[in-house]
Order: C-alpha cells, then sequence, then structure tokens
C-alpha cells in the first residue's frame, strides 16, 4: 500500500472538525494532519506542512473560505474540497468556489439516520479520494480501496439477449460525470446548438445543488437546462439533469422518451448513478442512444456503457488531457463500451454529426 492521503481539515465548528476527522480515520488510505478553526491559522499550518488535499468550509471567522481558496489557488494549488452547508442550498457561493479551483463540493456531516451517516461517509471519503487523484496535484504512488458496491441490479434488472429495441429516428443523449465535471458539462452544452437530440445527465452532486446548477447552465446556454422531474419528456434542445440523491432513469413511450426519478440505494457508491442511467439507456433506448462518460474518479458508469454499447449505441468517452480525473472514462474504456475517445471541446460536434448522419 502507498502512503496515506494527508489531509487538513478547516472548519469553524469544533463538532464538525471533530466528525471529520473521526470520518477520514476510518479509511485506512487517509490521515488527518491537522484540523484548524479558520483560514488564516491554516495558513499558518501551511508554512510547515503540505497535505494532499484541504476540505474547507466556506463561512468562517478573520477569513471566509472563498478568499483564501483564491490565495491558495494562485499561490500554492493544493486540491480543495468545499464542505458546506450551503451545498445543501445551492448558493451561488459554492459555484465561485468551483471557478476559483476547489474539486468538489460535499455538504457537512450531520446527525441523522444511521444510513444517512453511512451515506455520508461515504461521499465524503470518495471525494476527498477524488481530490487526491485529480490534476490540480496528484497523489503518487497512492492505493486507494473500494468498498463492497451494489450495483444496478438494485435499481433495475439487465435487458435479457436479444431485447428488441427499434431504431427510430430520434436520438437520446445519456451523459455521466463526476469530479470536474460540473465546468466539463459547461464546456458541452455551450457548444449544443438549439436542435440538438434530448439529453439526460447525471453529475455526482449534493442534494438540491442540482437545481440551482441546472439554472445557471440554462442561463448560459442556448438549449435549455433544467432538473429532472419525474416523468419528465426527454425534448430535443433540452438538457435534463438528474436531481441529488435521487436515480433517474430512462424509459420510453412509443417513439417518446422520458425520464423515472426515484429513490432507492447508492449504486456503484452513488446517488444519481451513472450505472442506472446507462442500464435504462441501454434498455429503452439501445441504437437509438449515444453515451458520453467525462471527468470522474472511480467507476461509476463503465459496467452501464458496456451495455449500452451492446445495445447498439455509440458511445464517447472524454480523453485523459482533457479531464481532471481520467478515472471513470478509463474504466469505461476497459470495460469495452467505448467507441469514440476525445477531447471535451470535440464531444459535442462528434454528437451532433453523429445523430445527423
Amino acid at each position: 500500500m502507498g502512503r496515506p492521503i494527508k489531509v487538513m481539515v478547516v472548519d469553524d465548528s469544533a463538532l464538525v472538525r471533530q466528525t471529520l476527522i473521526d470520518i477520514l480515520k476510518s479509511d485506512p488510505d487517509i490521515t488527518v494532519i491537522t484540523a484548524v478553526a479558520d483560514p488564516i491559522a491554516a495558513a499558518e499550518k501551511l508554512r510547515d506542512m503540505v497535505p494532499d488535499v484541504i476540505t474547507l468550509d466556506i463561512e468562517m471567522p478573520r477569513m471566509d473560505g472563498l478568499t483564501f481558496l483564491r490565495k491558495l489557488m494562485s499561490q500554492h494549488p493544493i486540491p480543495v474540497v468545499i464542505c458546506s452547508s450551503l451545498a445543501e442550498e445551492g448558493d451561488e457561493t459554492t459555484f465561485r468556489a468551483l471557478e476559483y479551483g476547489a474539486v468538489e463540493i460535499i455538504t457537512k456531516p450531520k446527525v441523522g439516520t444511521k444510513q444517512f451517516l453511512e451515506e455520508s461517509r461515504i461521499r465524503i471519503i470518495d471525494a476527498v479520494r477524488a481530490a487526491a487523484q485529480s490534476k490540480v496535484r496528484a497523489v503518487s504512488g497512492s492505493s486507494l480501496k473500494v468498498a463492497p458496491k451494489l450495483d444496478a441490479d438494485v435499481m433495475l434488472a439487465k435487458a435479457s439477449p436479444g431485447t428488441p429495441n427499434f431504431r427510430t429516428t430520434e436520438k437520446v443523449v445519456l451523459v455521466g460525470a463526476s469530479t470536474g465535471g460540473t465546468e466539463a458539462l459547461l464546456t458541452f452544452l455551450q457548444a449544443l446548438p438549439l436542435d440538438c437530440p434530448a439529453i439526460a445527465v447525471v453529475q455526482h452532486m449534493p442534494e438540491h445543488f442540482t437545481a440551482a446548477f441546472a439554472k445557471r447552465l440554462d442561463g448560459i446556454c442556448r438549449i435549455s437546462v433544467r432538473e429532472a422531474k419525474d416523468n419528465d419528456t426527454l425534448l430535443r434542445g433540452q438538457a435534463l439533469i438528474a436531481p441529488g440523491s435521487k436515480h433517474m432513469l430512462l424509459k420510453r413511450s412509443g417513439t417518446r422518451y422520458h425520464v423515472e426519478v426515484k429513490d432507492g440505494p447508492l449504486v456503484s457508491r452513488h446517488r444519481p448513478s451513472v450505472d442506472v442511467l446507462f442500464r435504462s439507456g441501454a434498455r429503452y433506448a439501445g441504437q437509438n442512444a449515444v453515451g458520453v462518460i467525462m471527468t470522474g474518479m472511480g467507476d461509476d458508469g463503465a459496467k452501464g456503457m458496456r451495455e449500452l454499447h451492446d445495445a447498439g449505441a455509440y458511445n464517447i468517452a472524454q480523453d485523459e488531457a482533457s479531464c481532471v480525473v481520467f478515472g471513470m472514462p478509463q474504466e469505461a474504456i476497459k470495460h469495452g463500451g467505448v467507441n469514440k475517445v476525445m477531447p471535451l471541446t470535440a464531444i459535442a460536434a462528434e454528437i451532433v454529426r453523429y445523430c445527423r448522419d
């Protein structure tokens, strides 16, 4: 096993600091080297130590987290995971944190059911692991464990071989992304024309954050972008973003597609899960689907993309050079489900070309 990931925790709440320490210490590949109450104290500690990852609150005394983040990224870039209650509200401040260089946004851990606390632990640990592997600052020689996880079977049975899928004139684009995906999706969706095929997106995000994210994209992109609701119809020139903490499945009625938004356990350590969306696409769209896997850590989407491929879909993976973390595209490539690997900036044009041929 390689050396542990060294983490600095910055939060003004003593209770939150201790909770984060306990969560992170539960993973043998992570060690908390210091925990401080504000960015001024963090800056003093950084004179003597260099963490691999910093977890950072936004609202703090003496100096706010955004100011610290901007200074850090301009002077000594270190992967930062924003851990803030503002993420629950989808506050605009959290989007600025991503623009300033934060790798991930997660909600603060809080008291809840045993299942809630376990899911919170998984999300926090995965966010730190992803940050450690990001291109902001790589951790060399690390060996990261992957805990046992559920697959898409818990949400939707795999289609039997030979399940008919009829080609239609309407294509549907299914997109999965995680770490680095907020900016990747912005680049991708901005490049699409008004008459582009219908798009369904799973981006790993906190609950309530996706509505604000979709609204932000809708104000920037030519196409319509919004958070999906159960039974929403997929329309040309529109992208639906899966709500945080809900799975999204593609369904079909005749030649029209709609989405099903539903609860369920974490699949491939995530909810929403890319594997769930892709499996539903394999079942209900098949050769009428285009699958896209973007930047992110782990393997969510790899099995589902292979199922899409086997059902006749055309699949694209973002290339390593343009990914913040190449994990998800790399795993999809290894599983043999990818037709083409290409830079982020070329994906939109390739989808338009393919769907018009």
